[in-house]
């Protein structure tokens, strides 16, 4: 059974420490995504305003196949029966058409400002199934203790405010200093995270040590579960 927490609002996204402190970008990476990507219908249904199939904004095909830690494998995220597609590694060629403040702070380093990750499962009609942000653990996988399911509530909340609101409310700090990892650590490719480690001339794609531990058990009020 996977189960991934759900943040239902800005006190649980707080909370997860998702996307902060700078120089990580995760937390600009969901502004962007709930004001610019997506709309929300009258009837609460997320759309898309692009296909990730065509590859906008460095979108690609995410498998969720399985990853192993300590003999023990399962899939980052719940199957639902739709396609993944993930967005966020500065690192593509196609993610210079974010908008400026996205990829602010990017410093081509090995270290926290490329590690955050937007994940959304997509209906063949453009409409958004789920909507998950995950962070590297290391530069082959993701993190499951720090990947969570961004509610519909917490969407609208975020289309309401600016930038700066959001931030803020967000616990969003530019006076923490950056982490540097390991320049030892051996860029083993997982079969999702291998575009991620792909790319041409750019320096390697860049992630970070595992984030501290989210809050106890209890705090958030609902999952995104399958069995």
């Amino acid at each position: 059974m996977v189960q991934v927490q759900t943040l239902n609002n800005m006190e649980e996204l707080r909370g997860s420490r998702f996307g902060r402190p700078s120089p990580r970008h995760g937390l600009k990476l969901l502004f962007w995504f709930a004001k610019d990507y997506i709309v929300i219908k009258n009837d609460n249904q997320i759309v898309a305003n692009y296909n990730p199939n065509k590859g906008d904004f460095g979108f690609h095909h995410f498998q969720n196949r399985l990853q192993c830690d300590n003999n023990i494998c399962k899939k980052l995220l719940p199957d639902g029966g739709y396609p993944f597609y993930e967005v966020g590694n500065l690192h593509l060629p196609a993610s210079d058409s974010m908008p400026e403040y996205v990829r602010k702070g990017y410093t081509h380093h090995i270290d926290t400002s490329n590690m955050d990750r937007l994940i959304i499962s997509m209906r063949p009609d453009m409409t958004v199934d789920k909507v998950y942000v995950t962070q590297h653990e290391d530069l082959r996988s993701f993190d499951p203790v720090n990947t969570y399911c961004i509610s519909r509530e917490l969407l609208m909340t975020i289309r309401g405010q600016s930038l700066e609101i959001f931030l803020k409310e967000a616990g969003y700090s530019t006076h923490e200093k950056n982490v540097i990892m390991h320049q030892g650590i051996a860029p083993r490719e997982s079969g999702d995270t291998r575009n991620d480690m792909e790319g041409g001339s750019r320096a390697a794609p860049r992630a970070a040590p595992r984030a501290p531990p989210r809050a106890a058990p209890g705090f958030w009020d609902s999952y995104c579960t399958i069995l």
